[in-house]
């Protein structure tokens, strides 16, 4: 035992892969992307809006294929699904680079979307409830913090590489470089099953030990989903993660938001690295922040910073500083997505019937995805600008706010008339 504790566990090698993997997958591909709407519009002539639909193709294709993408991580390889699963994200990716019509950016939005459902959204959470017992939440802050580290380092790079050799070129090297080093690295290190490395996963121990009495008090307690559906609290998530999911989609126009202010694709390319700092910074300080002052106190907080970040959008976008500061603490508030929300849900509904509580009140961020980033790019196609997309923000942010303080009234409700147990 002695000798185990001084080993590194196989879990952390797990989670610096995933880490790697899932970080190019939203870093490099998927946040990325905003960089090369600009380009591509006065190049070939397409609408903001109508190229922004491939977003939306990406969106439905990830909802109906979200369910059968766990189906086969259950059934199958992990190492050759996620294999498949790189090579049609990055190589629909890089196939980008050869189209000339709006259509080719709808049709390669399928497999960038089957991949990308596996890359960015099952992999880390699956592999990482297999082989973490313990520090289950700070396995996946780290993660979710590595996307925007790689993001940081990435977006800089791929505006300039945008602005020095054009879109097309671009495109294909950013997918053919993250085929070369996600895929060695899946053959390499991932494992399905800490049995498969003849071990227990992380923690375990500790987990089955009941001396404190925490796990077990706390692994089944909370509501069921047939009380929850009929509750204030669910309605009111829902709405947080619809909205929540508005507010961040507007990142992937923040780029075309800046050229249309006179600033270029370098620039651009440099603030959403700052903005991927942000997200990095925000994916393990709302985890930390949701630990000791809750998570009610952590989202008004979360949303009281993007309130900050779009003012100084609106009121103050002259200054290359202060554009700076705003993206990036709009990207802390982004990254509240993928840490604020499941740390809501398992506040307001415990732990009884989590998953299934959490994939139904998903589905806000799913009609989101699908609705909202084609109608900001309409909107700037239509307007000229994106200013009244800043103001629905500011709405959006404080509907999110009052939505807190209805979800935590609907919970106390839950809890006095004894449907917490």
């Amino acid at each position: 035992m002695g000798q185990n504790r001084k080993k590194i566990h196989y879990a952390w090698w797990i989670l610096l892969a995933l880490c790697i993997i899932v970080g190019l997958g939203k870093g490099g591909l998927n946040n990325s992307s905003g960089l090369f709407l600009s380009p591509i519009t006065k190049e070939l002539g397409i609408g903001m809006g109508s190229l922004s639909l491939y977003f939306s193709v990406s969106a439905i294709v990830t909802m109906v294929f979200l369910p059968i993408g766990g189906k086969l991580m259950a059934k199958y390889d992990t190492r050759l699904l996620l294999s498949v699963a790189i090579v049609l994200q990055a190589g629909a990716f890089a196939m980008f680079s050869l189209m000339n019509s709006v259509w080719g950016w709808y049709i390669y939005a399928v497999p960038l979307a089957v991949g990308g459902v596996f890359i960015t959204v099952i992999a880390g959470p699956v592999l990482i409830n297999q082989w973490f017992k313990k520090n289950n939440g700070l396995a996946l802050g780290i993660m979710s913090a590595a996307g925007g580290a790689l993001g940081a380092i990435s977006q800089p790079i791929i505006g300039n590489l945008i602005a020095n050799q054009g879109w097309r070129t671009s495109y294909m090297i950013v997918g053919i470089t993250i085929i070369i080093i996600v895929v060695p690295i899946i053959l390499l290190f991932i494992k399905k099953l800490p049995q498969d490395k003849g071990l227990l996963p992380y923690g375990i121990e500790e987990v089955e030990d009941n001396g404190t009495g925490t796990p077990s008090e706390t692994s089944n307690k909370g509501v069921s989903m047939a009380v929850a559906r009929k509750s204030s609290a669910f309605y009111a998530l829902v709405i947080f993660f619809f909205l929540i999911t508005s507010i961040a989609s507007f990142s992937m126009h923040i780029p075309t938001y800046l050229m249309a202010k006179g600033f270029d694709v370098t620039f651009a390319g440099n603030v959403m690295g700052t903005y991927m700092v942000g997200v990095l910074i925000g994916s393990l300080a709302i985890g930390i922040l949701s630990d000791k002052i809750g998570s009610k106190n952590t989202a008004i907080f979360a949303m009281s910073g993007g309130l900050i970040a779009i003012c100084l959008l609106l009121f103050s976008a002259s200054s290359t500083v202060v554009i700076t500061v705003a993206v990036g603490l709009f990207g802390l508030i982004s990254s509240s997505i993928g840490t604020l929300g499941p740390a809501l849900t398992s506040s307001l509904f415990g732990n009884k019937e989590y998953s299934q509580i959490y994939s139904n009140a998903s589905m806000g961020l799913a009609i989101a995805s699908i609705v909202v980033l084609p109608a900001y790019g309409f909107v700037f196609d239509f307007t000229g600008s994106y200013t009244s997309v800043l103001y629905a923000i500011v709405i959006m942010l404080i509907i999110n706010i009052v939505c807190v303080l209805i979800a935590f009234r609907g919970k106390k409700k839950l809890e006095q008339e004894g449907f917490w147990d």
